[in-house]
Formats: structure tokens, C-alpha cells, sequence
């Protein structure tokens, strides 16, 4: 973004563990949780002259617990990740500074030519659905959408999981267990995208399974190792079906000592 809007007012200083604040203002951007890795971030810098944004874009029931009320003055939010509906592009803020609040405003109309009128009319009415829902919990004809998109991302881990159980490949991150507030049980967390680290042996992990017809995003994008790569649990069902069954073949071709 800072390179496309070519801004003369600031700049990009990388990784937030390697700044020197050194009483400069800066803005730092809080992505919870991380994506592509699904791990809980907070504020590193913590300096005084910052601005802190936090990107709750996967802060939802189905995808992690919901370990307390979003409270930071400023904070982001998108329907896409929510609900799948990418295409009406909808997002939010929330922010807590008036001042700020308004550049922002701006900004879109400026950048956009505001929002579509029909696009906040959609989102408003699947969010107002969402919170029926949540509402009639408990109730035989209930259909809680974050109940059923937990259950659906469980079944997807578990059959990554299951099929990377014997993997001379690839290993998963572990998730803790933590309280979930919004169902007041100990849940585990269910990323939409899964984070792969090669065993030893292969360096280029996107490369890898590219190799084996999976598409990924390889962990240089993310500014990590290309040992790592991001593969998505949100596609489709016949999809996933299919990426699980790749995994599946490499797996045996391998322990069978065919060269994959």
C-alpha cells in the first residue's frame, strides 16, 4: 500500500521487532491473528509517539477463540473473511479518535468515490442475520453461523491433520486450547489458512507443492523462510477434498521411497 500510494509523509520501516522507535511517530500495524500463521499478536513497539491499528480481519468465532472484548482505538474489520462475502467489499473501523475518524472518511471518498450504497445494504442485512442467529442459540431451528463454520473448519483441520499425521513432508504449528468467550467453552484455533514448514531435505516448501499441483504462497512473502508456505482452508469443498488427496499421494509415494 505505502508503495502503491507513493506518499512523501512516510515511509516503510519493516518487521516490528527490528524498529528503533527513537521518539519518532510511526504507526504500527497489529495483525490478530497473524496471517498467514493464525498466532494472537499484540503491540511490539509500544513507543510514544505511535499510532497503533489493529487488523481484526480473522477475529472471529470460527476461526480462533475470542479471548476478550476489542478495545483499541483503532481497529479493522472485513465481511469477506467473516462471511465469504468478498465481493460486496465491505469493511470497517472502529475508531476512537474524531479527528482520525474523518481522514479516514475521506480518504475512501476520496480513493473509492465512497462505498456502494448497495453493498452496505447487503452487509447490513447478513450481519443482521448473523446476530438473529446468535441471539436464538439453544432453539431447535436455530442456525448459528459461527456454530456451523467452527464445525466445518474442525472437520477441515482434523483431515489436514490426519493426513500430515505420518508426513515425512510437512509439519503443522499446535494451537493452544484458550476460553472463548462468545461460546464460553475452551476451543482450539482453526486458522483459515493453514502454515507449512518442510521437513529437512526441501528448501522451497511452495515449490514443493507446486510440485505436487497445490497451489500455496511461499513463506518469502510473508518475509519468513522459504521453508514455509500458506495453503487456504476456505476453498470449496471438492477443492479441499482434492488438496487433502495430494497430500495423501505424496505421503505414501514417499514412504514407498518414490521419487515425488
Amino acid at each position: 500500500m505505502i508503495e502503491i500510494l507513493r506518499s512523501g509523509l512516510y515511509k516503510w520501516a519493516g518487521d516490528a521487532y527490528t524498529f528503533n522507535e527513537d521518539g519518532q511517530p510511526y504507526i504500527e500495524v497489529v495483525n490478530s491473528p497473524n496471517n498467514p500463521d493464525g498466532t494472537h499478536r499484540e503491540a511490539v513497539v509500544n513507543g510514544g509517539k505511535g499510532k497503533v491499528i489493529y487488523d481484526f480481519a480473522y477475529y472471529w468465532p470460527q476461526y480462533t477463540a475470542i479471548t476478550s472484548a476489542a478495545d483499541h482505538d483503532i481497529m479493522l474489520f472485513t465481511l469477506s473473511k467473516c462471511t465469504g462475502h468478498a465481493g460486496s467489499r465491505i469493511g470497517w473501523a472502529l475508531v476512537k479518535d474524531k479527528d482520525i475518524a474523518e481522514k479516514m472518511t475521506e480518504y475512501i471518498a476520496i480513493s473509492s468515490i465512497g462505498v456502494s450504497k448497495e453493498s452496505q445494504v447487503r452487509a447490513a442485512k447478513v450481519i443482521g442475520v448473523l446476530c438473529d442467529g446468535c441471539e436464538n442459540v439453544g432453539v431447535v431451528e436455530s442456525e448459528n453461523f459461527f456454530e456451523f463454520s467452527r464445525n466445518l473448519m474442525a472437520k477441515r483441520w482434523q483431515k489436514l491433520r490426519e493426513a500430515l499425521k505420518h508426513s515425512e513432508c510437512f509439519t503443522l504449528f499446535k494451537y493452544p486450547r484458550e476460553h472463548c468467550l462468545f461460546t464460553g467453552e475452551f476451543t482450539k484455533t482453526l486458522p483459515a489458512y493453514a502454515w507449512l514448514k518442510c521437513k529437512e531435505g526441501i528448501e522451497d516448501c511452495n515449490e514443493f507443492l507446486s510440485g505436487l499441483k497445490i497451489v500455496g504462497r511461499g513463506g518469502k512473502a510473508f518475509g519468513v523462510d522459504p521453508i514455509f508456505a500458506r495453503i487456504s482452508m476456505l476453498s470449496k469443498e471438492d477443492e479441499f477434498n482434492q488438496f487433502i488427496e495430494r497430500l495423501l499421494v505424496a505421503t505414501r509415494g514417499l514412504a514407498m521411497g518414490i521419487n515425488l
